[in-house]
């Protein structure tokens, strides 16, 4: 009996490896995030039970203590089950505080890993997160901290690193990300790009200053880019669009 903690990818159905999609061929069970695309989705096996524990940002949220619950019950009694996670699981995914969990109760844990739309995000937008003309270094960051942690965010040093910076579930928070790195001392005509459903047929693509960031509505889900190489030209993009549609 095994629980496997599986990266989905950051949307493109394509983009999943041969490892998750053999996994997902053969599971018993498939406990699955919100973002996880519905491609993938419909590819789980009709025999397969299929759970949506997905967080909705604007309804309903499976708190964490009940996945951890589930997850206990199904990998006690069934040989083969898939957590299928947007991304990769250990990229802001909880996978860390699941399997130490699963670990506790005697379940063995597989992890198989998934590309993250920190990277994937930027890349399929045709923006390079490191440039050697720009920047040699790429920080990933969350603006859905959990508010109990004393893990606080430094943006004072994220302002003055110089280096690309790249956020994850920020599109609630956009204002708040802009306010705490012009606050910290990073100039207000910063290069931004918002990649809005990365690697999927909706994907497109906002280029701003950091001073615009949040004065309108960012959708969900997106990968906000803050740096010089957010103002990277490239027409890569409309070709990445043009092979996930």
């Amino acid at each position: 009996m095994t629980v496997h903690l599986v990266g989905a990818g950051p949307g493109d159905p394509e983009l999943l490896t041969i490892k998750a999609a053999r996994l997902l061929a053969s599971a018993d069970v498939v406990v699955h995030d919100r973002l996880v695309a519905n491609e993938i989705l419909e590819s789980i096996p009709p025999w397969s039970e299929v759970i949506d524990v997905g967080k909705d940002p604007n309804g309903d949220r499976v708190v964490q203590a009940d996945i951890n619950a589930l997850l206990i019950d199904r990998g006690l009694r069934h040989d083969t089950v898939v957590r299928l996670k947007g991304g990769d699981p250990f990229v802001f995914g909880r996978g860390g505080e699941e399997i130490r969990v699963l670990e506790a109760a005697g379940i063995a844990v597989e992890v198989v890993p998934g590309i993250s739309s920190s990277i994937a995000g930027p890349a399929a937008a045709g923006i390079p997160v490191t440039h050697r003309d720009m920047s040699s270094a790429f920080t990933v960051v969350t603006a859905h901290q959990d508010p109990a942690t004393d893990h606080s965010l430094d943006w004072e040093s994220l302002a003055k690193l110089g280096s690309t910076l790249v956020v994850l579930m920020g599109a609630q928070r956009a204002a708040a990300v802009r306010n705490r790195l012009l606050l910290a001392g990073m100039a207000p005509d910063t290069p931004v790009s918002v990649v809005v459903s990365a690697t999927t047929k909706d994907q497109r693509v906002e280029r701003l200053q950091l001073t615009e960031l949040g004065d309108s509505p960012v959708p969900n889900p997106a990968v906000i880019v803050i740096g010089d190489v957010a103002a990277f030209p490239s027409t890569s993009a409309d070709l990445v669009r043009a092979a996930t549609a």
